[in-house]
């Protein structure tokens, strides 16, 4: 009987634990998939990171191998270190030993890293159009940051608050931070990394102070060779969000549908987009702690962006081609032959000695093979130009035909449809050789070879160049084959490219800390001393005069005064009146609050001043060193102008 009993009250007891068990895991799942009360707020949501996608099982993965390189970089470091420092050579021995052991694994995870950045094809859209795949960069990634001791510390010491108010502030500053890490690859994700670029603006006047390090470090690391950066400098931070607001529209500009006028021109906006991240980074940092954010890779990335926007030109061109028309024919000969070249000059840029070993060799082998296929495209249309133009306007055709050329054909009349002929099938000769070689070139690299639409799209312009070729080609012509000259680049071409800086202002921010008072006074630059003063009115008053608001002046103390004998001065600011915080009060506000004063007099905290540097109109963020392996060291100034400023008034709410 009491076995029973005890039998039952034990499965009861389990009931009851495995129900709690089950609504406690409800509750996580509500609150952190997004569906409870904390992921409302639609300014805080990045993308899922657990969401089940291409692009995030190659982020995630990426991710791990920057922690796998960086803890093989550590091993490194303190093995060398030991090598150094011991005279004993058998564990000199064991510890070169142990160096090989570990340059192996980091030379295999550098290789499995240049392969997922080699991974174009997850960026590429997902319908089933067949276009050239565009090269898209991948995100640099940072680890979690916890501010909240550093923060708290701050604004016990600065500005004399109880931090314990201002966690909330301080919670959602990091979860935006956390929200920035995976952005969504569309406008919504832009907007959230511009979002906290806005807000760093703000955490920097409120929190770092020239006089003190705030002790918050920042890692970052590489977009292509995941090598850890650490600084404490903000400017670390901003410039690597810079980076990834133009990495991640370089994958908005992968993912157009290209054989659309509507995903050409959008292709083309969000690869000028990110050509003006790139530069405008460029242009503000010098001696860059990674080698990502360097002038000459910078340099390189914004050429390879104006290529891509060549690219996404000429293949609107020969959208928009409709019944082999001359001047479209040539139009595209002469676009087809202005990407060759942009792509030749981004290929110079990528062999430069600090970024030869660098760029990933799928990038190197996409360029080259763009190179030759486009200036294939070139000879092509222009040799369906000169053989299939028709007898109209003769003398203007010819003329059209002689200026697409670098120099005049030799030893050619192009008013003989013969020699016409002959021109094109010079054309044709080289367009195949060409386009040979760009075959040739991506079968000689291994992540190419997996691109499945690079193939076809490469065989298809092969063999229309075959059959044309073929087509004009006659079985009793014994002549010579002319020299085809090059193709004359356009001199206006149908859209130049136009590098679009980075757009702060169109994303208005709030500041998270603004209870903290007005920044014009309550930032970390300034130093001031907080007084509590009572005042009793007098038959002449308070005596003295307020001028400004948020806060309010007192701007003048009448001798003699009440005011002056409870010790305020001209300068002061009022803070709180009768223990009613007024840092965000308007003149009139506290002007009534003084007239509501009862006899007992009037209780008011002031603050005085120490130090105030007046701002400049640019911001000028100094930068500390950092542990890197590149030669450079630390940072040089970046200036950055303060984004689109939306305060809001406590007051109102």
């Amino acid at each position: 009987m009491y076995f029973i009993c005890f039998v039952c009250i034990y499965t009861h007891t389990l009931n009851v634990l495995l129900f709690l068990c089950f609504i406690y895991i409800y509750i996580y799942i509500y609150i952190y998939s997004g569906y409870g009360g904390m992921a409302e707020d639609p300014q805080i949501q990045g993308c899922d990171p657990l969401v089940s996608t291409q692009r995030s099982k190659l982020q995630q993965r990426r991710a791990k191998l920057n922690q796998q390189i960086n803890r093989e970089l550590r091993l490194r470091s303190g093995a060398e270190n030991l090598y150094r420092a011991s005279s004993n050579q058998k564990v000199k021995e064991t510890v070169a030993l142990e160096l090989s052991f570990v340059n192996s694994n980091l030379q295999l995870l550098k290789e499995e890293l240049e392969e997922l950045n080699s991974s174009m094809n997850v960026y590429q859209t997902e319908s089933e159009t067949v276009s050239v795949p565009m090269i898209p960069l991948g995100l640099k990634e940072t680890k979690e940051i916890d501010m909240t001791v550093p923060l708290q510390d701050f604004i016990s010491e600065h500005y004399s608050e109880d931090a314990s108010l201002y966690l909330n502030e301080i919670r959602d500053f990091m979860e935006l931070r956390q929200a920035m890490r995976t952005p969504s690859r569309n406008e919504a994700g832009q907007e959230l990394l511009k979002e906290y670029y806005n807000q760093l603006y703000f955490l920097d006047q409120r929190f770092f102070s020239p006089h003190r390090s705030l002790g918050i470090h920042f890692h970052w690391y590489d977009s292509l060779t995941g090598v850890p950066s650490v600084q404490r400098a903000l400017a670390f931070e901003k410039g690597s969000v810079l980076f990834n607001i133009g990495a991640l529209y370089t994958q908005i500009g992968a993912r157009q549908d290209r054989l659309t006028l509507t995903g050409i021109q959008n292709a083309i906006d969000a690869f000028q987009r990110a050509a003006g991240a790139f530069l405008y980074l460029q242009e503000n940092f010098s001696h860059a702690p990674s080698l990502d954010m360097s002038s000459p890779a910078l340099s390189m990335l914004v050429r390879l962006m104006v290529a891509q926007v060549q690219e996404c030109v000429c293949e609107k061109v020969i959208l928009n081609m409709q019944n082999n028309d001359l001047n479209v024919l040539l139009q595209a000969a002469q676009e087809a032959a202005r990407v060759s070249d942009v792509y030749s000059l981004v290929l110079q840029a990528m062999s430069v000695p600090l970024l030869k070993d660098y760029v990933p060799f799928s990038w190197i082998s996409m360029v080259q093979v763009k190179t030759h296929h486009f200036r294939a495209l070139a000879h092509y249309y222009t040799a369906v130009a000169l053989c299939d133009c028709s007898d109209e306007d003769e003398g203007g055709e010819i003329k059209a035909l002689i200026q697409v050329h670098t120099r005049r054909p030799e030893k050619l009349n192009l008013h003989d449809p013969e020699d016409m002929r002959r021109l094109g099938k010079a054309h044709l000769r080289k367009a195949i050789i060409r386009h040979e070689e760009a075959l040739r070139l991506h079968g000689v690299c291994k992540m190419l070879r997996k691109m499945d639409i690079l193939q076809e799209v490469l065989s298809h312009a092969h063999a229309c160049s075959l059959e044309k070729y073929s087509e004009i080609d006659q079985e009793d012509d014994f002549c010579e084959v002319a020299e085809a000259p090059e193709i004359q680049c356009e001199s206006h071409t149908q859209q130049k490219p136009d590098i679009t800086t980075p757009d702060f202002s169109g994303v208005r921010v709030t500041d998270i800390f603004h209870r903290l008072g007005p920044l014009s006074v309550f930032a970390a630059r300034n130093r001031w001393v907080r007084r509590h003063a009572c005042l009793v009115r007098g038959e002449a008053g308070l005596g003295l005069t307020l001028r400004g608001d948020s806060p309010v002046l007192v701007a003048g103390v009448l001798p003699g005064g009440c005011a002056a004998e409870a010790g305020l001065r001209e300068g002061d600011y009022i803070v709180a009146v009768n223990g009613a915080d007024c840092r965000w009060a308007e003149h009139a506000e506290v002007v009534h609050a003084l007239k509501s004063s009862t006899e007992r007099g009037l209780e008011l905290d002031v603050i005085t001043l120490q130090s105030h540097e007046v701002q400049p109109p640019m911001l000028t963020f100094e930068i500390t060193k950092t542990n890197t392996p590149l030669p450079q060291k630390g940072l040089a100034p970046i200036l950055i102008a303060p984004p689109h400023i939306y305060v809001r008034n406590p007051g109102n709410d």
